[in-house]
């Protein structure tokens, strides 16, 4: 079994620290951190995105009866998420942090509520429908599962003189 790093801190305020660098990390694609946050992290974020990958194509497809505006009944074929992604998708969610979407410059308002209405967690939704299918596809073209971060060392921060570096998804 490895060892765990401690990183200085208490076990509640050290996965405080993973579980907000991971929700940061995997919205905006890299992060700058000290080295042995960075190895810890890198752990981390590689698992969440491994549940992620295993079952992003589990889904199933239901059809509804909706009532329209006339007062008819109407069947809609809506697709759910599978059992297995369900779990998944929550365990994720227990992982990261919610990072709500942010209005673009120069976009409306009624632009950024059509865009984003439907999606109630936008991070989660980032991680099924962006990250999952481009490393499934990468471990099917390369038969290699993982290995999804990397961290490269950029010296010394100036004032407490720690290992700086920068852990960025591939």
């Amino acid at each position: 079994m490895a060892k765990i790093k401690k990183l200085g801190r208490a076990t509640d305020q050290r996965m405080a620290v993973m579980r907000n660098q991971a929700s940061y990390l995997l919205w905006y694609g890299k992060l700058e951190t000290t080295v042995e946050k960075a190895k810890s992290l890198q752990s981390y974020a590689e698992k969440v995105i491994t549940l992620a990958v295993n079952s992003y194509n589990d889904t199933v497809k239901v059809e509804k009866e909706t009532v329209d505006a006339k007062g008819e009944k109407v069947k809609k074929e809506i697709i759910n998420d599978g059992p297995k992604k369900l779990h998944a998708r929550r365990q994720i969610m227990n992982k990261v942090y919610d990072i709500q979407e942010q209005k673009q410059d120069g976009e409306a308002k009624s632009a950024f509520v059509s865009r984003t209405k439907d999606i109630k967690h936008p991070l989660v939704e980032k991680i099924f429908n962006i990250y999952a299918p481009k490393y499934a596809k990468r471990m099917e073209e390369s038969g290699q599962g993982g290995g999804y971060t990397r961290v490269i060392k950029i010296g010394n921060r100036k004032g407490d003189n720690a290992a700086m570096a920068i852990i960025e998804l591939i």
